[in-house]
């Protein structure tokens, strides 16, 4: 490489440094796995125009999003005016989370699977947002109505914060930082399993209790996905100065999705524990 040439050298990963190819990928969203880029090593050093670039992934999460915009707002009216059935709910959800292991596994199918992912989650989002909007307001009346949309502005808001804090260089993905964020993420997974095989034998969860301690842990857990955001970010611009295919940019968008989408979800379930504690 000549001096000032930041670009790693592609001779490196054509003798299968894989430590050089990988670097320091690692993320608590299972869809940034620091193996992803783990086989494309052959392409890294590539021309600019065939390779991943922040932009381009960028470009493609705000057309993903935009695909699970369309989708939740239909299946909004739809449950709401009865023309859909929360077994179709329950469906997409399972097609959804089906299709992000596939994407998982295989990075490659993303740029089909991650508009599919999208448009299910989408018809997920919008009929759960939907039934607990109703539940809120049924219980509450109607001073309560637009919850899912605070939950949608808190949403852009909560990214769009954690985006400057990134580009800014406000915190810095350190591996210590790193380390953790994974650990508490997984933490957080391993509660919400074991919470699951309680409420099957009758016991109550913090995931949905109003007290005071199960509102406080709401507000760790979205702190929590807010943070893997920064990984995310992390990721993108990692594989970006890699060079990394450009098809992989689906897959950096579908990755970012799955944390907007956990995200959303929390701040939901927040909006709506603080209701519900107003009695």
């Amino acid at each position: 490489m000549t001096a000032g040439d930041d670009r790693p050298d592609p001779s490196r990963f054509q003798q299968g440094d894989e430590s050089v190819a990988t670097g320091n990928l690692s993320s608590s969203n299972p869809a940034f796995s620091q193996e992803v880029f783990a086989g494309y090593d052959q392409v890294y050093g590539v021309d600019r125009s065939h390779a991943m670039t922040v932009q381009g992934t960028m470009g493609k999460t705000a057309l993903l999003l935009a695909i699970l915009s369309a989708t939740g707002l239909w299946t909004w009216g739809a449950v709401g005016d009865g023309r859909m059935g929360i077994q179709v709910v329950v469906g997409a959800a399972i097609a959804g989370f089906v299709t992000s292991l596939i994407t998982i596994f295989k990075p490659a199918t993303a740029p089909w699977t991650a508009p599919l992912y999208a448009a299910m989650e989408g018809v997920f989002l919008g009929g759960v947002s939907r039934l607990i909007e109703a539940m809120v307001v049924a219980k509450h009346g109607i001073a309560y109505q637009g919850i899912a949309l605070q939950a949608v502005s808190l949403t852009v808001g909560v990214a769009l914060v954690m985006a400057f804090l990134y580009a800014s260089g406000t915190i810095r993905v350190t591996e210590k930082l790193r380390s953790g964020i994974v650990m508490a993420t997984g933490a957080v997974c391993l509660f919400y399993l074991v919470s699951i095989v309680l409420r099957l034998f009758g016991f109550g969860s913090l995931t949905w209790s109003t007290s005071p301690l199960g509102i406080g842990f709401s507000f760790l857990v979205v702190g929590i996905a807010a943070f893997n955001l920064l990984l995310d970010f992390d990721f993108i611009e990692e594989g970006s100065r890699r060079e990394a295919p450009k098809s992989m940019e689906w897959y950096g968008a579908f990755g970012l999705l799955v944390t907007l989408v956990w995200l959303y979800l929390e701040i939901l379930r927040l909006l709506a524990k603080l209701a519900n504690n107003r009695d």
